[in-house]
């Protein structure tokens, strides 16, 4: 997993490439969008704003689709282990991009104004303790385009 501090060091770390110019715009377009409904840019782009205060009860992990997540108000833990040191629940679903694992991994605090990125070999479990605003966004791993279409 990633954290980085702000959109400004997000930006100078992926100053190129369609998808993580995708995520800027996305981003940038969240005052535009309901919370909780799903949007897409190209096919290499679907986000959301969220407004959660639940506590996930098992780690999810991701095979096509990395997970960012973009903190506007309030913060977060989230627990993370690599795939590999967890126990699987639920097999991967090709359908949904997820599979479910369980054990127990590192936690960091995540506050207003960072980003996250998960990794596709790693699982995450999001913890709150009180609402959070934030917008997530799944990005292809993909280089801007699904190889079937």
């Amino acid at each position: 997993m990633r954290i980085l501090d702000n959109l400004e060091q997000f930006r100078a770390l992926y100053p190129s490439g369609r998808k993580w110019q995708r995520c800027v715009e996305a981003i940038k377009n969240i005052d535009n969008i309901q919370p909780g409904v799903a949007h897409s840019i190209g096919d290499s782009l679907a986000y959301r704003v969220t407004t959660e205060n639940t506590t996930d009860a098992l780690f999810v992990g991701h095979r096509r689709y990395f997970e960012v997540h973009y903190y506007l108000q309030g913060s977060q833990r989230i627990e993370v282990a690599p795939k590999s040191q967890l126990q699987v629940v639920e097999c991967y679903r090709d359908e949904t991009d997820r599979e479910y694992l369980k054990g127990c991994g590192e936690t960091v605090q995540v506050h207003e104004g960072q980003l996250v990125i998960c990794d596709n070999d790693e699982a995450c479990r999001f913890i709150s303790d009180a609402a959070v605003k934030k917008v997530v966004l799944n990005v292809t791993i993909e280089d801007g385009y699904f190889h079937n279409k």
